[in-house]
């Protein structure tokens, strides 16, 4: 007579139901719970789509996939497209909570649909399970399940409210690379610490690269062993069958970038971000020396150097953030020793952490952004708290722009009113500074926002769901680098240093400071000079898309 399962399904054991072992199902059950591999390769089914229901046979690199998953509380996994890995993750998954008693096990994917696609796989091997190693089925539907062992699994997106303030043994993050940053982000600062406090709690991502993002952050930090995240990587050679036949048909089918993407698993970033991608990859960051709040610390203040403190505000309602990057501009390369970044300090406070990390930074010289909300910082910082190192800028007039200005003039202001040439400016000089390693970059949150600063109508802008509040600072530092008076204070003309470097190669097409060309004008609109000396020749309909660098010549210059 057929045992009545759980809602009718003879292949789900009810919560009540006891199971009488034999000693041959009692050493097996001892096999599989020391030993996931020897599990999931004699007892887990799987679905193949061309042999249907068959018993997994797992390729080496499966097998130590799992055994990374269970000898090891973070991993990290970068790999190509259809090589197993959500079913290997499945089947360490399904271990876990068939022999842990009361375990919690979140699965976790960009979208909710494709969360419940692998709950229903592990649903799917639970089923066809001998009687002696399934439990009792407590609750079994699309989104979760509980056994009567007291586990249980979850299955929703990274932005679903039913992992929220909930405490998992596991998490596992499947495709973590397709996640917005937003999203990501908020998910980690909500639900991480949930997992770190634990002892023998776990996190498992895994995922194809999809560009410059949180993942790509991650991934690094782990192969450069800033974190305890163990990477796990593999190659599509590795997969039986996968031979070069094999590659050049795929990339016939498809693209060569394609292919590198989701097979090399190369982490290709947009084409238009304002750093080239390959540069940005490139960078590294550095961890604090010392940490202030929020200010972090990546060189201590030495005396005799010079530096420089710009800052963008925010409103501190929690969404766009009040930031500052101090630059060592003693020497060249420029360095960026220190960082602020806070979406909710109120901006009549800013002005106190501004004063505060200025004195430790020599006096350092204070540039701010004064649109909306900037210009009561400025204010308190000069009337207030009486600070004497403010940048101040004056209209000029004619088509000359903004100017920094060592008095106090007619239409002079402290700070810079960031405005569409401004901006143009400072991203082709930062764009130059960094892609000739003029600008060091040290803080880790500045490099990611470099990652998603591409291309926007005529401009550059951070891309959806992202932040570009601290890349700003560094585009404001771009433009007050090519101002005359900066260069006179600070005893360095970055400009004339990248001509002297290049004079030998002036046929290559990394060049340094100077023209934007590619624009067709009249003779007059190419004789106008910008914001002190750069030379830009097309003011109305610039982009950065085509832009190219050429040398002045002394005609070209004040």
């Amino acid at each position: 007579m057929a045992i009545k399962g759980y809602q009718n399904n003879p292949n789900l054991p009810r919560e009540d139901y006891i199971h009488s072992f034999t000693q041959y199902e009692k050493d097996e059950f001892i096999k599989c719970v020391d030993n996931p591999i020897y599990f999931a390769t004699k007892y887990m089914k799987i679905v193949n789509v061309d042999r249907g229901l068959m018993t997994f046979e797992m390729w080496d690199f499966q097998k130590e996939m799992l055994s990374s998953f269970h000898d090891n509380r973070f991993s990290i996994c970068k790999l190509p497209r259809q090589v197993g890995k959500t079913t290997t993750s499945v089947a360490y998954l399904l271990h876990y909570i068939l022999f842990n008693e009361m375990a919690t096990v979140a699965i976790l994917a960009n979208k909710s649909a494709t969360a419940r696609e692998i709950m229903g796989r592990l649903q799917l091997a639970f089923e066809y399970l001998p009687r002696f190693l399934q439990q009792g089925v407590k609750e079994w539907n699309k989104g979760s399940l509980e056994l009567a062992n007291g586990s249980r699994c979850l299955a929703d997106s990274t932005s679903g409210s039913s992992v929220r303030g909930k405490t998992f043994n596991i998490i596992f993050l499947d495709e973590f690379a397709f996640v917005p940053n937003n999203i990501a982000e908020a998910f980690f600062n909500s639900t991480y610490p949930t997992i770190s406090s634990g002892n023998s709690t776990k996190v498992i991502i895994v995922s194809t690269p999809n560009g410059l993002n949180l993942f790509y952050k991650m991934w690094t930090q782990a192969t450069e062993k800033k974190s305890d995240y163990i990477p796990i990587e593999i190659h599509w050679s590795m997969v039986p069958g996968r031979t070069q036949e094999w590659k050049e048909q795929i990339i016939r089918n498809t693209s060569e970038d394609q292919f590198r993407q989701e097979f090399e698993c190369e982490f290709i970033g947009s084409t238009n971000t304002l750093i080239h991608p390959t540069k940005i990859r490139s960078l590294v960051f550095l961890n604090p020396v010392e940490r202030v709040d929020d200010l972090h610390i990546y060189e201590k203040a030495e005396p005799g150097k010079t530096y420089v403190l710009v800052a963008d505000v925010a409103e501190g309602q929690g969404l766009d953030y009040s930031t500052f990057s101090v630059i060592d501009v003693s020497q060249i390369p420029y360095r960026q020793v220190a960082k602020y970044k806070n979406n909710k300090i109120s901006p009549f406070l800013f002005p106190t952490v501004i004063f505060s990390a200025a004195k430790r930074f020599n006096e350092a010289f204070i540039l701010i952004e004064i649109n909306s909300i900037g210009l009561q910082v400025a204010d308190i910082l000069h009337n207030e708290l009486a600070y004497e190192n403010l940048i101040k800028v004056r209209n000029a007039k004619g088509k000359a722009g903004q100017q920094v200005t060592p008095g106090f003039t007619k239409q002079m202001q402290f700070g810079l009113k960031t405005s569409v040439q401004t901006k143009k400016i400072g991203c082709a000089n930062l764009k130059s500074l960094i892609e000739n390693d003029k600008l060091i970059v040290n803080d880790e949150d500045t490099i990611m926002e470099l990652t998603t600063f591409s291309a926007s109508k005529a401009s550059f802008a951070a891309e959806e769901g992202n932040n570009d509040d601290l890349v700003m600072t560094l585009v404001n530092f771009g433009w007050l680098s090519a101002q005359k008076y900066f260069k006179e204070s600070v005893n360095s003309d970055i400009r004339r240093t990248l001509q002297e470097e290049q004079l030998s190669i002036m046929d290559n097409d990394i060049v340094p400071f100077g023209a934007i060309s590619g624009y067709q004008g009249s003779a007059k609109e190419e004789s106008e000079l910008i914001d002190g000396d750069l030379w830009v020749t097309d003011r109305s309909s610039f982009t950065m898309e085509n832009m190219e660098f050429e040398t002045l010549s002394n005609k070209h210059r004040l």
